[in-house]
Order: structure tokens, then C-alpha cells, then sequence
């Protein structure tokens, strides 16, 4: 398992992301592909004292229906470079801006969240940041070297001899010191992927967000992040779960059914095409029956049809009986991977919804019904100069990326020794498998 040493530690100087004035962010989607280009402008009001704020201001907006993804993967390379290009192009031509650098969203990859522990006896003095690094080593050392990329690594607790849920041990006193660190990984290979039809597009990946991450950080209040919260992004293909606690994130995953499912749904039960689906979809959709659905009908196009047998009509309810299934599938799926989660509790009893699935009527009252938690629909964080069309939990994910960017996580990064041994354990284990691969063949 690889480490992506996004930034170094906090240092009075600041990371090299905090003197850049321009940012972009790419959301590579199965059902769109959009880009967001910003710059930071500082904040209009300032506290006495505090530090000056800085704040984003959309310069461009460009967004393309997604080509070669499927369920957040790449499957050809031209068609996703092609995508890739038009969302680009039509961001830097609002903004009259030149990119080369992008963050970049991972929703597919077959993300998974693993704990570790770690562990150090005290010499008797406060705790100091060398104790602090050294029990996050402890824990790092016990990350098996594999096919994975770690994207984000965050300590989810400490505990001090027999005290448990301690988030800033620094200072303080006690014989021992364990840290529950959480690691967050993908496969490496989706990752290089993603790089290859960026790089293509003659573009860098500055950094690899999550999505629920990601949307977290467009559609959390500060509160919610801190007390903890359950995060649920709705893709196009896949469902992505994040949960939240003490302003980390700790702990992510995904299931394979997303919006697009739904669409197909609708286009298989009902004779018609695809785009009529999700027509039918946006416009009259909902996962919720009401008294008036019998009554009212609702004109849907056969798929192949010509002449005046083209249209028929169906009841509402007809179209609400085909999504309902699929919804509930989706937060089934999400309920399981909650209940074998060993942190679950640490999200408390708050859900945020995000993506543009989300939009769907009656999909919160469906999450509430299936997780039996307090539900409500996240919307990006306004931000200036963003347009109509990107005003919508359907962008969450490209917002977020920009607050990722322009405040990058100081805690993601590890003690340099251990991301040393780390790096050079995976060095190991390619030699091996480089070695049977001679050996067998």
C-alpha cells in the first residue's frame, strides 16, 4: 500500500497550496464530467485578531455529459480524455485562465476504510509533538503493503492510559499513548487511470479527494463535521458514505447504484429511451406515492415507434412503483455497510444527502425511513460568482474539491520515516511479485 503524500505538515510558512491564487478542480462523474476553475479573493470582514480569511470566486464553469466512466472507473481512455477536454475547455474560456493542474475526485476504485492502532509508553513529561509522531509511526507500520494508494489518513482518536475519545493529547500527562489511526484507500491502478486521461488531456493531479469527502466539505456546516455526521453522496453509479467526527473524516466507502440506475429503470419498464427517462426522471419522479398518482397521466414515447401508436399513456403511480425499488435498494445497501462499519456511532444521528440524485422527491423521507436518523438535503456552500446552472447538490463534489484546495488538510500528512518505510515496504513487494512472475512464467 502506497502513501499520496499530499502536503507536508504545518509549518508558519504555510503550504505551497495556500500562495496559490488559482485553483481548479475536476469531477470525474459516470454521468458528467465537470470542471471548476477559482482564485481566492480575502474575506470582506475580519474578526479583531484573527488571521485574514480568504474565500473562493468562481472564474469558470464547464461541464460535459461523461464519456468512457462507468461506475466512477475509467473504460476508454480517448472517450474520458475527450470529456475531459470539452469540460476544460469550457471552464478556461469563461475564466480566460490556463490550467495545468487539477484536484480530482475518486468515486470509484473500490474504496476502503481500515483502522489501525497504535501504541507508546510515556517517559513521564507532557506529551510532545515527537509522541505524537512516533505513536502515528506505530500505528503506520502495521499498513500491509498491497495494490492500494492511500488517499487520506487521519488519527480518529487518542487514548491516554485508560481515558478513550481524547482528539488533542498534546501537553497532557499519562503513562501511555494510542492513537486509532483511519486509512482511507483505492486501488492504485484506478488511480493511475484517472492520471492516464488526465495526463493526456495535458493536465497534472495536484491531489486525490474522495467524493464524500469532497461533497462534505461543500455541503457541512463546521458544527456537523465536529459533532458527527453521516454523509451519503449520490452519483450518477455509485453511493458514496462518509462519516464524520471531530472535523476528520473517518471512515469511507461506497456501493455500486447510483441515479443512472433509476433512469434505466424507468427506460426498461416504461418502452422508452434513455433521455426521456431522465426526463421523466427530473420532471415528474418521485419515491414517495401520492392520492393524486392514479389520476393523473403522464405521456411516455415507445422506444423505436413511428407513426400515431408513438405515445402512450401511463399513471403516475406507474412511474413512482418502478423508482421506489431502486431508492430502497440504494439505502438498503447503505444501512448494511453502516451496520458493519465499527464507527458508525461516531457519525451520531445526523445525514446529509448530496448529489444529484439526491434531487429526487421523497429521497430524504425514504434515507429516514431505512437509516432511522435525522436526514436533510446538503447544498454547496454559496460562492461568488458561481453560475445558476452549478447551484445545486449535483456540483457538491467539484465545489468541494476547490475547499480542499484552498484548505488542504494539515493532518493528512505522516511522520516522514514512517512514509519512508512505508514506501519502501511497497518497493518490496513489487520486487517479490516481479520475482514469482519470472519464476512462474
Amino acid at each position: 500500500m502506497t502513501v499520496v503524500q499530499l502536503h507536508g505538515k504545518s509549518t508558519g510558512r504555510g503550504t505551497a497550496a495556500d500562495k496559490r491564487s488559482i485553483f481548479a478542480a475536476l469531477d470525474i462523474g459516470s454521468s458528467k464530467i465537470s470542471c471548476l476553475i477559482a482564485e481566492t479573493v480575502p474575506a470582506k470582514h475580519k474578526m479583531p485578531g484573527a488571521q485574514e480569511q480568504k474565500l473562493l470566486k468562481i472564474l469558470g464553469f464547464g461541464y460535459q455529459i461523461s464519456r468512457g466512466v462507468r461506475n466512477g472507473s475509467i473504460i476508454n481512455v480517448d472517450e474520458a480524455e475527450r470529456a475531459i477536454r470539452l469540460s476544460v475547455d469550457a471552464a478556461e474560456r469563461m475564466a480566460q485562465q490556463t490550467i495545468s493542474e487539477v484536484y480530482v475526485n475518486v468515486s470509484g476504485g473500490r474504496p476502503q476504510s481500515t483502522c489501525y492502532t497504535g501504541q507508546i509508553t510515556l517517559e513521564g513529561n507532557g506529551i510532545s509533538p515527537r509522541d505524537v509522531d512516533t505513536v502515528i509511526s506505530s500505528a503506520v507500520a502495521q499498513i500491509t503493503p498491497s495494490r492500494r494508494t492511500v488517499l487520506h489518513l487521519a488519527p480518529v482518536q487518542y487514548q491516554l492510559d485508560d481515558v478513550n475519545g481524547i482528539s488533542a493529547p498534546l501537553g497532557m500527562h499519562g503513562e501511555s499513548l494510542s492513537v486509532e489511526l483511519g486509512v482511507v484507500s483505492a486501488d492504485s491502478a484506478h488511480l493511475r487511470n484517472l492520471a492516464l486521461a488526465i495526463e493526456r488531456a495535458h493536465l497534472s493531479v495536484t491531489g486525490y479527494v474522495i467524493a464524500p469527502y469532497a461533497a462534505g466539505k461543500a455541503v457541512l456546516a463546521e458544527d456537523e463535521t465536529v459533532l458527527g455526521t453521516i454523509l451519503i453522496e449520490m452519483g450518477g453509479a455509485t453511493t458514496g458514505i462518509g462519516i464524520f467526527h471531530e472535523g476528520n473524516l473517518v471512515f469511507a466507502d461506497s456501493v455500486p447504484v447510483g441515479g443512472m440506475h433509476v433512469t434505466n429503470d424507468i427506460a426498461r419498464g416504461l418502452s422508452t429511451s434513455l433521455a426521456h427517462a431522465e426526463r421523466m426522471k427530473t420532471l415528474w419522479g418521485s419515491a414517495l406515492a401520492t392520492s393524486t398518482d392514479e389520476r393523473e397521466l403522464l405521456s411516455v414515447p415507445l422506444l423505436g415507434e413511428r407513426g400515431v401508436d408513438t405515445v402512450q399513456k401511463v399513471p403516475r403511480s406507474v412511474l413512482t412503483s418502478i423508482i421506489r425499488p431502486r431508492i430502497d435498494e440504494i439505502f438498503e445497501l447503505v444501512a448494511e455497510r453502516l451496520k458493519q462499519c465499527p464507527v458508525a456511532h461516531l457519525g451520531g444521528q445526523r445525514v446529509v444527502l448530496s448529489g444529484g440524485a439526491s434531487q429526487l422527491t421523497g429521497v430524504g423521507e425514504v434515507a429516514g425511513l431505512w437509516l432511522d436518523r435525522q436526514v436533510r438535503l446538503g447544498m454547496p456552500k454559496p460562492a461568488s460568482g458561481m453560475p445558476d446552472a452549478g447551484r445545486n447538490p449535483g456540483f457538491s463534489v467539484a465545489v468541494g474539491l476547490l475547499a480542499y484546495g484552498l484548505k488542504p488538510d494539515r493532518h493528512c500528512s505522516i511522520p516522514a520515516q514512517a512514509a519512508k518505510s512505508l514506501a519502501h515496504a511497497q518497493q518490496g513487494y513489487v520486487k517479490r511479485v516481479g520475482r514469482w512472475i519470472a519464476d512462474s512464467f
